[in-house]
Parts: structure tokens; C-alpha cells; sequence
């Protein structure tokens, strides 16, 4: 954690520096410009940093994050002063309660010695760059090989490929049965990679599970075309890559096919010296002479014996797109039908070696599979007991359909007496089971998180924060990226976009599960598997960044303190007195139940809080000046106080209402809201915005759940980077619309995302027209209108948008029954939705929604049918029917079959009725608890 440490605490030093204070005395301003030059140079070495992972380079990273975590710690515990005192100055922050207060004290009148303590660290991180600059000068000094790795990299055998243990799935049930002693020799066998390659060739292992991904590969192996072709196989690590292309390279029909066959193992560590000999080891018997061999002789043996020959290669495990392009060229196309199989955690290395062809993406096994191979791990050829089968399948859950785990944990209970107690047992210790009784499938698993750029290390262990199975939204996630400090600005880029940047690296990765994505192709939600999960925990508690507590016995406040982030998933309460010095940067409170908490912890820059039971606005919060994230639920009075302003760090404000009696009460906000500099984000349920009229923020992004807001000219040049806006109106028959000024929003020139529902304040009278003259920015992406009537010129205003990707029209009415499409129109439109309203008659034609993905209709009780032209647009993939009569549900499979008459069998057809969206198809789900689905609604 020792980049976003430094990258964290650079940031809060420059937001000092240019801060022009007047107060800042001499001394302090060359300490803090002393401090901030020795952790750029740090950063810089971390950012260009060429050492391979080791623990020469932990322990240096560990000595960079405990001084960086030291100075921050004194630097932000004096953000807060008298105007008099300077930057580092008294802290003083008023407890909730006289004995906390009286300990808050103490720590006041320790702080010269912190002050003292800031110039300790200072030398201390002096000492560490003295230490940087002689690792670099020692690796400048070391010769270099004619493949450019230097002479220590390639003095040693055992680095030209990897032991057993960086392998897949490759022999792993011999090693779960072998002992310590076993293991080592084995890794001793398979030091070389010729010894690699030919175990990957003679050793047979079960195939439960990949039958299908087993015939894809084959047939793309012996396919029609004769031009040589890359087949890549991408998954997480432990998901099967290995024992896939392992059993195929094995297969007889694909032994016979191919005149010569080779395999090498390339992992992290390698030399092209040693991917050479160990491809030309598989296929000649030369042995050991192949190492004494020049990369240049290497190179012409190799394209010589297969230039003649119709080849397979298996390049295992690949991490680097350099690994490939060494040896790329010395694939000759002979047109023969040659193969080359590449295997990965990278899909960007996939995509590297062959950009035009399918990438074989490794799925996890089903229940049914799981079973099979935990049965077949434990029983071999025999049947499971009838007492155990139960806890069979539960232990088989468990592991969520990640081989690798069911292996080791088949290997466990081979090995032990099959007493339906031990199953039991193991049934609910699954996770630390496995990974407490076999080190390699942590040092599989962990390789991901060590090959991991430094920008991405924290963002990806702050995924720790989140529960098991808990279904993360994208949005949500990256505000609490931005908050914490872990990204770093890249101009013209936003913060945000650089977050969906970082997380869809670690998505190619294959460390973040994709669950969601929208018909535009924007990521909405994600998730982590159970056991990376874990490991997540484990590394993050030992590099000090994450504490995730769940039982009130693990309560520890000398864990606490030395943690930055802590995760609350159960039902405990803090000791005030405890916690008046912690370090805590993040406490978010992520428990099903609800309590009362107090906030005790000054340094905190994130407070997720929707869990916890506010019954007034907790006022404390606007002394936590280092606050940069706020989501709270409270149920008193119904304004938010004006003294929040003083949170000038404050980037996100969530604030949502208990529902009384079944309405939620309106929130009333401070017009000070506004002027607060780092706000980006706004969201409420129900809140009252006065229109501003002070100075504006240039930097809010995000405004939702705002009623009756007016936009008027001068509200709207105070917030003119706004690039999503959530909008409520109610009305009655004395409203006057034109004080809203909706025609203003054509003004919002960054808006993408809008949504706007009109509400009657007794639901009886007709739905409202929206005006003649309602106009849009033209950069809108996601239109939702809900509550309200148009007329066809409001139709074709919403077609002529240039951007335009989503249009849900809810709870609506058109002026005339018939809706005729146009050419030209919703060029980029990929879903739409209609509901509720008295369409009769739909005219379109194939051309008129030419990116159309998602028809959605929900309860169109007039409509006739659905057009038999929606059917010829080429990128329709679903029908979505909510509760809609039984012609147009007729005219919907109609439409089905025709298309399949026609050879495009992708356009599916749903027709149900409590339906939500889960990918790129329709069905029921259960939302977990404590997710709140309402804050990233837009």
C-alpha cells in the first residue's frame, strides 16, 4: 500500500501548498515542501519501478507505507485549526461524551511531539530514497543479456520456468495427495521447463466439467481453416486454464492431427532463452545442450523444425504481451492448419496475440459439475455415501465453482476419516479449509495480486469492504475510489473516468466479476469470488489498510487504530474512549440490522452510515473536516443544518429518509450547500435545493432526488458540469409550470444522464403535458420520464438527439394513439422503454432503430401489436414484456420465429411480470440486504 499512501498524502500536501495561507509560518512551509519533495520522488520510483515482486522489494514498500501513514496521520490531525495557528496547529474536535473529551485532550497537549515526530519521519523517508537510489544504481550496474534481462535473472535455472506451484490445476491432484517433502522434489523435477512441459504432456487428469470448453477448443483446433490460428483461453487463476489445454494437448485425435507438438510454461519470470529450449525440449531430445545454446541459434532451430510441420504450441500461462511478441515471429504460416495455444488471467494478452478471434473465456462449473469433481476427488471411481451426499452439496456450494478449490479440498477429505462430523465441520470452515492446508493455492491465487501495477493494488484490496455475495454498484464503488485518494488525476480525464479505467483493468484481469452491464455497454454492477475475497481480507489486515469486522469478539482497538479502513458487517458498538486516536480513515457500517453508533473517529475521510439509525442529524460530523464522503439515513427534523458547508473536503453527500407512515418526508436543504469547492456529487430522496444564487460549484457532477427544482439561467450557469440530473415536480391544477424554466436544460451542455418524474399531488387527475418547447443538451445519453403526456413534436425532439442510448418513457401518455417513427431518428438508441399509456398503433420500420438492443413495453393495455419490422433490426437481441395483452405478446414470438426462420437465433423473447434486470437478460431476483438500490438509480 506504499503507492497509495504516497499518492494520497502528495495530494493533501499540494491542496496545502496552494492553498496561499497566509498563516503558515516559515518553518513549516519548508518542512511540508521537504516532506512533499522526498514522497515524490518516491512516487516516481514506485510509478517506474521494474523489480519483479520479492521481499527485499515488500520490505521496502512496507518501510515506504509506515512513514508516508505517519506523517498523514500528523499532517491531517491538525486540518482542522484556528485560522491564527497555521496548517500544523491545535487540533481540537468536541467528543460526544466528557470522558472522551477529557482523552481527546491528552492527545492535544501531545502534539508538539508530533510536530517534533513529523520532522523524525522526514529523515526517515530521507534514509529509505538513500536506500532506493543504491537498489537502482546496483540494477543499472548488472550486465545485460542479449534478450535484455540481466545477468542475475538468467544465472539460475530455476528461473526459466516456474515450479509447480505457479501452475494451474497442472498436476495438482498428485501434489494435494503428496506430502511436504514430495512437493519439494517435484518442484526440483519441474525446474527446467523441458521437465515443465513434458509432465504437461504424460500426466492425466480428470476432466470434470470442461466437456464443452473440451470440444470448442478441439474443433477450433482441427476447424476448416488452414491458416495458423491463436486460440486463447482466459480465467482467473485456478479456474482450469491448464488442465484444459492440457487435456486437449493430450487428446488422441489431436496427437494424431499434428506432426509435432510443444508446450512451455512462461509465468511471471522468464527468459526468451529459456521459452526457446523449452519449446525445442518438447520436440528433439538435445536436453540440457539446449541452454548452452545462443538466443539467436535457439531461434533458427526452432523456426527450422517448424516450418515444415504442421504444429501445435501451448504457451502456458502468459502474463505479458512481451512474452509473446519474443517469440511470435518464430511461428511460421505455412498454411497447413498450424495452432498455437495461449493461456492467461489477462484478457488483454489474449487480445494482443489475436485481436480478430474469439477469446475462450473459463466459466465456473455449476453445482452438478462441482459435485462430480469433489465426488471424484474424494471417492475416485466409487459412489458418495447416501449420509454424506447432503453436506456433499453443501461443501460443493461453497466453493462457488472455482476447480482449483474443490481439488484441494477433495485432496483434504481423501486424506481424512469420512465421518459425516468431520463433514460438517468442514462444511463451515470451506474457505479457511482450503486455504490453510494447501500454501499453493494461496501462492496461486496471490501471483494475481503481486503482478498487480502499484495504481491498482489498493483499489483492488478495498474491494474487502464489501460482504460475500454482495453485489457491488459500479457507481457507488468508484465515489468511495475518488474519495479515498487512490486515483491519480490524469488531465483532461475526470476522476471518475479514471476510476472505470482502473476497474476495467481488474475485470481483464479476471479479478472482478462483471454481473451487470447495461444494453449501452456500461458496467452498473460487479462482485469478487468468495476465496479472492478472503485472500483480499487476509492481505489487506497484513499490509494494514483493512480491518472487516463481523463478531463482537474480534472488537480489538489496538487492531483498530493501526488500521486505515474498517468494514462493520455485524452488530457491534464502539467505546468512544477507545477509538479518540485512531487512524481510521473509512468506517462504513455495511450490517443487515440497524443500530446507534457514535462517531468517534477524527481522522475519517469516508462514513458510509445507511445502517445505522440517526434519529436527528448527527451534527458531530461537521467537525470531521477531513470528511470526503457522507451516506447517512436519519428520521428527525427535516432540515439539514447549514454549518455542513463547513466541510470543505466533502466530495460526496447521500442523504436518504426513513419512510413515514409510507411516504418519505421531504428534506430541506441549506442553500450553503452549493458553495462547499470538492462537492461532486449530491443524492437525496426527496430534498429541497433553494436556487442558488451565490457562487456556484464547478465541480458537481451528480444531482439527484431534488423536487421542484427551478432551472433557471442563472441556477444552471452555477452548476455547469452537471452530467447527471434526478428531478422530481408536484403539481395540482393552480401549477405554473413556467416557473420551473424547463426549457433551461438545453443549457447543461455536459448532461448525459437526466431523469425527470411529475407527480399529482392526489393521483387522480390527468397526467401532465410536458411543454411545446422542451428542449435537451445534445451530449444527453439516458432520458427517463415518468408521470407526464407528450405530444408527437416532443417525440421526434427526443429521436433527434445525437447521443441518445436510453429512453424510458414511464407512466405515460401520448396526445394521439398512433406513433409513427422517422428516419433519421434514435440513430444511437440502444433501449427503450414504454409503459403505462394508450398507444394503439406503432408504425416503424427495420431502418428507423438501427442500434436498437432492448424493446421493454410494460402494461400497454390499447396496443395492438408490436410492429413485424422491429424484428429486421439487426442488433435486437431481447423483447421485454411486462404485463401486456395477449396480442402483443402473440405478435412478440411471432416475431421470434420469424427471425429464427431466419437463421438469427440471438432475439429473445421475455414475457413475465415481477421481472428485473439481471445482465443482458430478464428474471426474478431477491435484492440483498443492505443494498440500497435507490442510490445509484440513475
Amino acid at each position: 500500500m506504499a503507492y497509495a499512501a504516497l499518492l494520497s498524502l502528495t495530494q493533501t500536501l499540494e491542496q496545502i501548498l496552494h492553498s496561499h495561507d497566509q498563516s503558515r509560518i516559515l518553518d513549516e512551509e519548508k518542512q511540508i515542501t521537504s516532506l512533499y519533495e522526498k514522497l515524490s520522488f518516491l512516487l516516481s520510483f514506485l510509478e517506474g519501478s521494474t523489480h519483479k515482486y520479492s521481499e527485499t522489494i515488500a520490505s521496502l514498500e512496507g518501510r515506504i507505507r509506515d512513514a508516508t501513514y505517519e506523517a498523514e496521520d500528523i499532517i491531517e490531525s491538525n486540518m482542522s485549526k484556528p485560522a491564527s495557528h497555521g496548517v500544523i496547529s491545535t487540533w481540537f474536535w468536541k467528543k460526544i461524551s466528557p470522558s472522551a473529551f477529557l482523552q481527546s485532550k491528552r492527545s492535544m497537549d501531545n502534539l508538539e511531539q508530533k510536530y517534533e515526530g513529523l520532522q523524525k519521519v522526514i529523515e526517515e523517508l530521507d534514509s529509505i530514497s538513500k536506500d532506493v537510489e543504491k537498489m537502482n544504481d546496483i540494477e543499472d550496474l548488472q550486465p545485460s543479456m542479449p534478450d535484455g534481462s540481466s545477468k542475475s535473472r538468467s544465472s539460475n535455472n530455476s528461473t526459466i520456468v516456474e515450479s509447480i506451484s505457479v501452475v494451474e490445476m497442472e498436476g495438482i491432484e498428485e501434489v494435494v495427495k503428496m506430502g511436504r517433502n514430495d512437493l519439494e522434489d517435484l518442484q526440483q523435477r519441474n525446474s527446467l521447463s523441458a521437465t515443465s512441459s513434458k509432465f504437461a504432456s504424460t500426466n492425466k487428469s480428470a476432466m470434470v466439467g470442461f466437456d464443452d470448453d473440451s470440444l470448442q477448443i478441439k474443433e477450433r483446433l482441427i476447424g476448416q481453416s488452414t491458416m495458423l490460428k491463436i486460440i486463447s483461453i482466459v480465467g482467473m487463476g485456478g479456474i482450469g486454464k491448464t488442465t484444459l489445454a492440457r487435456n486437449v494437448y493430450n487428446d488422441s485425435h489431436i496427437v494424431h492431427y499434428f506432426d509435432i507438438r510443444a508446450w512451455t510454461t512462461v509465468s511471471q519470470e522468464y527468459n526468451v532463452q529459456g521459452l526457446l529450449a523449452s519449446l525445442l525440449n518438447s520436440m528433439t531430445d538435445l536436453g540440457h545442450k539446449l541452454y548452452e545454446m545462443e538466443i539467436e541459434e535457439l531461434k533458427q532451430k526452432l523456426y527450422r523444425k517448424l516450418q515444415c510441420n504442421r504444429y501445435l504450441i501451448v504457451m502456458d500461462d502468459v502474463w505479458e504481451t512481451n512474452a509473446w511478441e519474443e517469440v511470435r515471429r518464430l511461428f511460421p504460416d505455412k498454411n497447413n492448419g498450424s495452432r498455437i495455444i495461449l493461456t492467461t488471467r489477462l484478457s488483454n494478452v489474449a487480445v494482443y496475440a489475436d485481436s480478430s478471434g474469439p477469446i475462450h473465456c473459463m466459466n465456473f462449473l455449476s453445482l452438478e459439475q462441482s459435485l462430480k469433481l469433489l465426488n471424484k476427488e474424494v471417492f475416485g471411481e466409487e459412489c458418495c455415501p447416501s449420509e454424506l451426499e447432503g453436506i456433499g452439496i453443501t461443501i460443493a456450494k461453497q466453493c462457488k465453482g472455482l476447480p482449483l478449490a474443490l481439488v484441494v479440498i477433495g485432496g483434504l477429505l481423501n486424506k481424512s476419516e469420512k465421518t459425516r462430523a468431520y463433514w460438517e465441520f468442514v462444511a463451515e470452515n470451506v474457505k479457511s479449509a482450503v486455504t490453510r492446508n494447501y500454501d499453493d493455492f494461496v501462492e496461486i491465487l496471490s501471483l494475481s495480486y503481486n503482478h498487480l501495477p502499484h495504481h491498482l493494488r489498493a483499489c483492488f484490496l478495498y474491494m474487502g469492504v464489501f460482504p460475500e455475495d454482495y453485489v457491488i454498484h459500479v457507481s457507488y464503488l468508484i465515489r468511495l475510489w475518488v474519495a479515498e485518494g487512490f486515483l491519480k488525476p490524469i488531465i483532461p480525464k475526470s476522476l471518475e473516468e479514471v476510476a472505470k479505467e482502473y476497474l476495467e483493468e481488474l475485470i481483464d484481469r479476471n479479478l472482478i466479476m462483471v454481473q451487470d452491464r447495461s444494453y449501452s455497454g456500461e458496467l452498473k454492477t460487479c462482485s469478487i469470488h468468495d476465496l479472492i475475497r478472503d485472500l483480499i481480507v487476509r492481505k489487506a489486515q497484513e499490509e494494514k489498510f483493512l480491518h472487516v469486522m463481523n463478531q463482537k469478539n474480534e472488537i480489538s482497538p489496538e487492531i483498530i487504530k493501526n488500521q486505515r479502513h474498517l468494514s462493520i458487517h455485524g452488530e457491534i458498538q464502539f467505546d468512544v474512549g477507545d477509538m479518540y486516536d485512531s487512524t481510521v480513515r473509512s468506517l462504513l457500517h455495511l450490517a443487515g440490522s440497524m443500530l446507534s453508533i457514535d462517531i468517534c473517529f477524527p481522522l475519517l475521510r469516508v462514513l458510509d452510515a445507511r445502517n445505522i439509525t440517526f434519529y436527528t442529524f448527527p451534527i458531530e460530523i461537521v467537525q470531521l473536516v477531513n470528511l470526503r464522503y457522507i451516506a447517512l439515513i436519519y428520521t428527525g427534523k427535516r432540515k439539514i443544518p447549514a454549518s455542513i458547508s463547513k466541510l470543505c473536503n466533502l466530495q460526496t453527500l447521500i442523504v436518504f429518509r426513513r419512510l413515514r407512515f409510507g411516504k418519505v418526508r421531504i428534506l430541506y436543504l441549506p442553500s450553503e450547500i452549493l458553495k462547499m469547492p470538492q462537492l461532486r456529487h449530491l443524492l437525496f430522496e426527496q430534498g429541497f435545493l433553494p436556487c442558488p444564487s451565490a457562487a456556484g460549484n464547478g465541480n458537481l457532477q451528480t444531482l439527484t432526488g431534488v423536487i421542484d427544482f427551478r432551472c433557471t439561467e442563472e441556477a444552471l450557469r452555477r452548476i455547469p458540469n452537471l452530467k447527471t440530473l434526478g428531478i422530481s415536480y408536484r403539481y395540482d391544477s393552480r401549477t405554473k409550470w413556467s416557473i420551473y424554466c424547463l426549457e433551461n436544460l438545453v443549457n447543461l451542455h455536459q448532461l448525459e444522464t437526466l431523469k425527470c418524474h411529475f407527480v399529482h399531488e392526489f393521483e387522480i387527475e390527468p397526467l401532465v403535458p410536458l411543454a411545446v418547447d422542451l428542449a435537451f443538451p445534445p451530449n444527453l445519453k439516458k432520458l427517463t420520464l415518468s408521470g407526464c403526456r407528450i405530444s408527437w413534436k416532443n417525440m421526434s425532439t427526443f429521436g433527434s438527439l445525437p447521443n441518445l442510448e436510453v429512453l424510458k418513457l414511464k407512466d405515460f401518455d401520448f396526445e394521439d394513439s398512433v406513433w409513427k417513427t422517422n428516419e433519421g431518428e434514435f440513430r444511437k438508441l440502444k433501449f427503450l422503454h414504454i409503459g403505462c399509456n394508450n398507444l394503439e398503433f406503432w408504425e416503424v420500420e427495420g431502418t428507423h432503430l438501427p442500434s436498437l438492443r432492448c424493446l421493454s413495453l410494460r402494461r400497454c393495455p390499447d396496443l395492438n401489436c408490436i410492429p413485424s419490422e422491429i424484428g429486421e433490426i439487426p442488433t435486437l437481441q431481447v423483447i421485454a414484456l411486462f404485463q401486456c395483452g395477449l396480442s402483443v405478446v402473440t405478435s412478440a414470438y411471432s416475431i421470434q420465429e420469424e427471425q429464427q426462420e431466419l437463421g438469427n437465433d440471438g432475439l429473445q423473447v421475455h414475457n413475465h411480470k415481477d421481472v428485473y434486470k439481471i445482465g443482458n437478460s430478464f428474471r426474478k431476483v431477491r435484492v440483498p440486504l443492505g443494498i440500497k438500490l435507490s442510490i445509484t438509480s440513475i
